[in-house]
């Protein structure tokens, strides 16, 4: 069983990257940019919050806190506070969740087991994992406030044109 967690824990989230990959090459080039350009803001603005959240508020691993439990893997006695782990899995689901729906929720429900995983293995608390979806949340949740880079006009000739009725282009001769 341990080693199923461990696995989950550090060998899982590698897929994330990937199966995104595989979605990213199925898009049309439109959608390719779309969410490379969301993808990289995403997960930039995932990095900060999850340093921000640590700042805030510290969290000492469940190793630390009681020494009798061992982490089933070597990890640093650092703060826990969010699982950064959690937070880019997540976020990768909910990047893919924009384009293929089925495909972000199986990841989403990954993220969620590597959140599990990480808990049983003595290396974060639940509230952790919890926080890293929230950054998560947050961090998607902001590229979609903002128009993607497809839809913005990229010359004069995709800007609305003003009309003119006849009047205007009888006042011009």
């Amino acid at each position: 069983m341990d080693t199923l967690v461990t696995g989950i824990a550090q060998l899982l989230p590698f897929a994330f990257p990937l199966v995104a990959a595989v979605v990213w090459l199925g898009l049309e080039r439109r959608g390719r940019l779309d969410l490379s350009v969301r993808a990289v803001a995403a997960l930039a603005l995932c990095r900060l919050l999850v340093l921000v959240a640590g700042l805030l508020h510290h969290d000492p691993r469940p190793f630390v806190e009681t020494p009798s439990l061992r982490p089933l893997f070597p990890h640093p006695a650092d703060n826990g506070f969010p699982s950064d782990h959690t937070a880019f899995t997540a976020a990768i689901a909910l990047l893919v969740m924009i384009v293929r729906r089925r495909v972000g929720l199986v990841l989403l429900v990954g993220s969620v087991l590597v959140g599990a995983a990480r808990v049983l293995a003595h290396v974060h608390h639940p509230v952790d994992i919890v926080a890293g979806v929230v950054v998560a949340v947050l961090a998607v949740g902001a590229t979609l406030a903002v128009r993607p880079p497809s839809a913005r006009a990229t010359t004069d000739a995709d800007l609305p044109q003003p009309r003119l009725s006849e009047r205007d282009l009888g006042s011009r001769s």
